[in-house]
């Protein structure tokens, strides 16, 4: 099998460093990396260049993969339009690998992520995506955790995540998250990532109407949190700052969660899904249960996190609606 690594980078040029180092220590070498840049990102092609340049050096001197992994097939492609989504399909359109493995320039995969990765896709070939375990890093300390429920969708439409402290053996789920996943080529074929989805930077969910139109096609998703990262959030420059509420970034969020999961559910279960979201929903997708359960501590905010979230329903619904 041939392996990509894809990267989508934007202004993180010491993380991506870190991401590059733990790729280059991978006990399966990786057959070929690439990382996409934004054509107006000057910090990250300087360190590119100094990076690549030092790569020559080494294979000039004889150095590579198979003589001490000193030295990565490294790869870049452009790209103009703000987003994840428009970098991730960059990525997929410029992989020649059998499998496509995604991670996020502050990560750094542990290394036998691609070996672990890899024996899951030989062993069973009805397996159309593996993903893991992020560990997630504040600063230097560590987010403990350990939850047997991970990607899964429950009969209702509520989505429960729980990727970055996932427990237990590999087992099937219904999404794997951006930072950590893979998907066999033969299972993609010419999908690519959904461009409805709303945001300048993270686009929130863009990964959950990826996993589930595979999973719609008949294709297994393997989440092991064997398979592992360290995860170092970063700053992002965008509407959606972690942990901070902005209204604009709760919309997207919620719009983005809410077209994916009505181009899954069947037409009853749609119905159920808005009304349960509307009625009760959860501390991130919010409906009347939860403004009552958050009002009293969070006062006139659990009110505008309320409505954004009703907006991002709406205006999720609307976007899905305009394609049928």
């Amino acid at each position: 099998m041939k392996i990509t690594v894809v990267v989508p980078t934007y202004q993180r040029p010491q993380d991506l460093a870190r991401c590059l180092d733990a790729l280059l220590k991978q006990t399966r070498a990786v057959d070929e990396v690439w990382v996409i840049v934004r054509d107006t990102d000057l910090a990250t092609w300087q360190f590119l260049d100094e990076f690549l340049k030092h790569n020559s050096e080494l294979v000039s001197e004889g150095l590579s993969n198979t003589q001490g992994n000193n030295q990565l097939p490294l790869l870049t492609a452009t790209v103009k339009a703000v987003g994840v989504i428009a970098a991730m399909n960059v990525g997929l359109d410029a992989a020649t690998g059998n499998i496509v493995a995604f991670t996020d320039d502050d990560a750094a995969p542990h290394p036998d992520w691609l070996e672990k990765i890899e024996a899951y896709y030989l062993a069973d070939p009805k397996i159309g995506g593996v993903g893991g375990r992020d560990w997630v890093y504040h600063g230097t300390k560590l987010e403990e955790g350990a939850r047997p429920v991970v990607g899964k969708l429950q009969w209702f439409g509520r989505l429960i995540g729980n990727h970055h402290i996932g427990s237990g053996e590999g087992r099937e789920v219904d999404v794997l998250k951006g930072v950590n996943m893979s998907f066999r080529r033969e299972a993609i074929a010419d999908l690519r990532f959904d461009t409805r989805m709303r945001g300048t930077g993270a686009q929130v969910h863009f990964e959950v109407v990826f996993s589930l139109t595979l999973k719609k096609k008949g294709w297994k998703l393997i989440y092991d949190p064997r398979i592992a990262v360290d995860h170092f959030p970063a700053q992002r420059f965008d509407e959606d700052q972690r942990n901070t509420f902005n209204d604009e970034a709760s919309v997207n969020a919620i719009h983005n969660e809410t077209l994916a999961l009505l181009e899954y559910l069947s037409p009853l279960r749609r119905l159920v899904f808005f009304a349960w979201a509307i009625a009760i929903g959860t501390r991130e997708a919010r409906g009347l249960l939860q403004l009552l359960r958050f009002f009293p501590q969070e006062g006139d905010i659990a009110r505008q996190k309320l409505w954004a979230c009703w907006q991002g329903r709406w205006q999720g619904f609307q976007t899905w609606q305009s394609l049928k």
